[in-house]
C-alpha cells in the first residue's frame, strides 16, 4: 500500500514538474515575443497573448487597459473634440474640416492615385503595341516616360527616398567624424567651434546655397539624380548630421578606460580598436543620434520642399494652400496626418535597430 501511494505521489511530482517547465517555456516564449511586438510600436499585442495563454488574467486586462485602452480614449478624445471646435474656426477657405472630411479626401487622393495608375497602365500597353509594330516593319522607335502629374503616394515615396538619401549621407559623414572628436581632444577642439556654429543654422538659410552649389557642380546631360532631388537630399544631410555627430563624439569619449587599456595591451590594430572596441561599446549613443538625426532630417525636408517646390509632400502642401480649393485645408491636414504617422514609423524602425544591434544602454 505504502509502495503503491509513493509510485502515485512520483507521477504527480514528474507531472508537476513537467507542467511547471512547460508554463517556463511558455512564459519565455510570450516574452520574446513580447519584446519583437514592442519594438515596432505593437507591444499591446502581448498581454491578449498572455490573456490567451491564460497567465493572470486579471493582470493582463489591467495592462492591456495601460497600453491601448488609455492611448485611444486620448485619440477619441481628442476626435470628439476636433470636430466639436473645428466648425467654429472660419478661414478664408471655409472653417476647419472636420475628421469626416478629412478622411473624404483620404479615399478621394487614394482613388486618383488608383486612376493615375491605371492610365499609366493603359499608356505603356498602348506604348508596347506601337513598338511591336514598329519592329515587325523593321522601323526604329523610341519609347517615351509616362509624364502624368505625380499623386499624393507618388509624393509621399519622393519625400521617403529623399530622406533616406539625405540621412545615409550625413550618417557616412557623422559616425567617423564623431569618432574622432571621440578618440582625440585635439580633433575634437578643432571641430566643436565649427559643429557649434552650423548647428544651429536653419534649412532655410542652407537652401540657397545648396542650390547654387548643385546648380553649378552638378552637370551632366544624363544625370542619374534630379537636381531637386540632390538638392533637398543635400539640405537634409546638412541639418540632419549634427545629432549623429555629437551623441557619437560623447560615446566614444565616454568608453571606459580600462577597455581602451587593454587595447594597447595587446596591441591591436587602430582599425581593430575601432570595430571590436569603439563602435560595439558606443553603439547606444549612435543609435540615439541617429534616431534623432532622422526626426529632423525629416522635419527638414517637408520644410526645403515647400521653399524651393521641390516635388514630395512639403510641395504638396504648398501647392494646395496656393490652390485655395474647398478642399485644400482637408487636403493640407491629410498631408500633416502623413507626416506625422510616417515620423512615428521610422523612429519605430530605427528604435527596432537600436534593440536589434545593442544589447543594453550600459557598457
Amino acid at each position: 500500500m505504502n509502495s503503491a501511494s509513493k509510485t502515485v505521489d512520483t507521477s504527480q511530482s514528474t507531472e508537476q514538474a513537467a507542467c511547471e517547465q512547460r508554463k517556463a517555456r511558455r512564459a519565455a516564449t510570450l516574452n520574446r515575443v513580447g519584446k519583437g511586438l514592442s519594438m515596432v510600436g505593437l507591444g499591446w499585442i502581448e498581454p491578449i497573448l498572455k490573456v490567451a495563454a491564460g497567465d493572470n488574467p486579471q493582470e493582463q486586462v489591467k495592462s492591456l487597459w495601460q497600453q491601448l485602452g488609455i492611448p485611444l480614449a486620448a485619440i477619441g478624445l481628442f476626435l470628439m473634440l476636433w470636430s466639436m471646435t473645428a466648425p467654429l474656426v472660419n478661414t478664408s477657405l471655409g472653417t476647419i474640416p472636420g475628421p469626416s472630411a478629412v478622411w473624404e479626401q483620404v479615399t478621394v487622393l487614394y482613388a486618383d492615385h488608383q486612376a493615375q495608375r491605371a492610365k499609366e497602365t493603359a499608356f505603356d500597353l498602348r506604348q508596347a503595341e506601337k513598338k511591336a509594330d514598329a519592329v515587325s516593319k523593321g522601323e526604329e522607335y523610341k519609347t517615351r516616360q509616362y509624364t502624368g502629374k505625380p499623386t499624393y503616394i507618388d509624393q509621399i515615396a519622393t519625400s521617403l527616398k529623399t530622406v533616406f538619401m539625405g540621412f545615409v549621407l550625413a550618417s557616412v559623414v557623422a559616425i567617423p567624424l564623431g569618432v574622432f572628436c571621440g578618440l582625440s581632444p585635439t580633433v575634437n577642439a578643432a571641430l566643436n567651434p565649427l559643429i557649434q556654429i552650423f548647428k544651429p543654422v536653419s534649412p532655410l538659410a542652407w537652401l540657397p546655397i545648396v542650390t547654387m552649389v548643385v546648380s553649378a557642380l552638378y552637370v551632366s546631360a544624363d544625370p542619374m539624380f534630379e537636381k531637386s532631388f540632390v538638392t533637398s537630399a543635400v539640405t537634409v544631410t546638412l541639418c540632419s548630421l549634427w545629432p549623429t555627430l555629437i551623441n557619437t563624439a560623447v560615446g566614444v569619449a565616454s568608453i571606459d578606460k580600462d577597455l581602451m587599456n587593454v587595447g594597447r595591451v595587446l596591441q591591436l590594430k587602430w582599425s581593430t580598436k575601432i570595430t571590436k572596441l569603439v563602435l560595439p561599446s558606443s553603439l547606444p549613443y549612435i543609435f540615439t543620434g541617429l534616431r534623432l538625426s532622422l526626426g529632423v532630417g525629416w522635419m527638414v525636408l517637408i520644410a526645403a520642399e515647400m521653399l524651393a517646390q521641390n516635388p514630395g509632400l512639403g510641395k504638396f502642401v504648398w501647392d494646395e494652400f496656393q490652390n485655395g480649393s474647398s478642399a485644400s485645408l482637408a487636403r493640407i491636414m491629410v498631408a500633416v496626418f502623413t507626416i506625422g504617422i510616417i515620423g512615428f514609423l521610422l523612429d519605430r524602425v530605427m528604435y527596432a535597430l537600436q534593440s536589434t544591434f545593442t544589447r543594453s544602454a550600459t557598457r
